[in-house]
C-alpha cells in the first residue's frame, strides 16, 4: 500500500486587504468562490485527502455551498481555524491522516497539478520542502531606519509560495513543540521546521503564476491567469 498524501487547504483568513464585506476566500471570481479553484485542483491531483480549514462558524456553510455544491470529493473534514495562520495550520494538522502533508493557502488559486506532483516527489525525497520561485528583482534588506543594510545576491533570493510540504510526523512534532515555546513572528510553516526542529527545508521550483490574491487589483490578474489555464 502506497504512502498517503494529505492536503491542508487554508481558508480561514479575514482578507482585510481586499476591502470587501465578503471574506476573500468566498469572493466570486468568474462565478465561483475563490476557494473552489484551489480545492478543484487538489481534488484532481494525486492527493488522497483534503482537510479544509475555515473560520469558526463557517463549517456548515462550506460543506453545503462549497464542498457539496462543487463536488469536491476528497474533502474528508472541515475544521475551524484560529486567530493566526499557524493556529489554523495546527488545527488542520490534527485532522489529517496522511504520511505526508501539503499545506496550501487557498488564495493561491492558480496552483497546478504539475506543481503539486513536483511537491509530492520532493517531499518524499527531502521530508521538508517549499514551492518557490527565484526572485526576478534585486532585493534590499533594510535597517531599522529604512536605509539599505545589505543587498543579497539575487540568485540566492527566492519568493516562497504554497504548498509547503512535509513528512507528517516532522511537521506535527514541530507544531506541537511550537505551542510549548510560544514563538512569535512565524510567517510560514518552513520557519517552524527550521527554528523548532533545526531542519533544512528544500526549495522546489514553483510557477510564477502561482500568485496570491490579496488586493482588489489582483482580481483582474486572477481572471487572466484562469483564462490562460483554460479554467474559465
Amino acid at each position: 500500500m502506497g504512502e498517503k498524501i494529505s492536503a491542508v487547504v487554508l481558508a480561514a483568513g479575514a482578507g482585510r486587504r481586499m476591502n470587501s464585506e465578503i471574506p476573500k476566500q468566498y469572493m466570486p471570481v468568474a462565478n465561483k468562490p475563490l476557494v473552489v479553484y484551489s480545492l478543484e485542483i487538489f481534488d484532481r491531483s494525486a492527493v488522497d485527502e483534503i482537510v479544509l480549514v475555515v473560520a469558526a462558524g463557517d463549517e456548515q456553510f462550506c460543506q453545503k455551498e462549497i464542498v457539496d455544491k462543487y463536488n469536491i470529493g476528497k474533502v474528508t473534514s472541515i475544521v475551524a481555524g484560529g486567530a493566526e495562520r499557524y493556529d489554523s495550520v495546527y488545527a488542520g494538522l490534527k485532522a489529517v491522516t496522511g504520511d505526508y502533508v501539503l499545506i496550501h493557502d487557498c488564495a493561491r488559486a492558480f496552483v497546478t497539478n504539475d506543481v503539486i506532483d513536483n511537491a509530492i516527489l520532493n517531499v518524499k525525497r527531502h521530508k521538508a520542502c517549499v514551492i518557490a520561485v527565484p526572485s526576478k528583482d534585486t532585493v534590499k534588506i533594510a535597517d531599522e531606519n529604512g536605509y539599505v543594510a545589505n543587498t543579497p545576491k539575487r540568485d540566492q533570493v527566492w519568493s516562497v509560495q504554497t504548498p509547503q510540504c512535509f513528512e507528517y510526523a516532522l511537521i506535527k512534532e514541530a507544531y506541537d513543540k511550537m505551542q510549548e515555546l510560544n514563538l512569535e513572528n512565524i510567517t510560514d510553516d518552513a520557519m517552524v521546521v527550521e527554528q523548532v526542529m533545526g531542519r533544512k527545508v528544500k526549495l522546489v521550483m514553483g510557477d510564477y503564476n502561482n500568485v496570491k490574491v490579496t488586493t482588489p487589483e489582483d482580481i483582474g490578474l486572477a481572471l487572466n491567469i484562469l483564462k490562460s489555464q483554460g479554467r474559465i
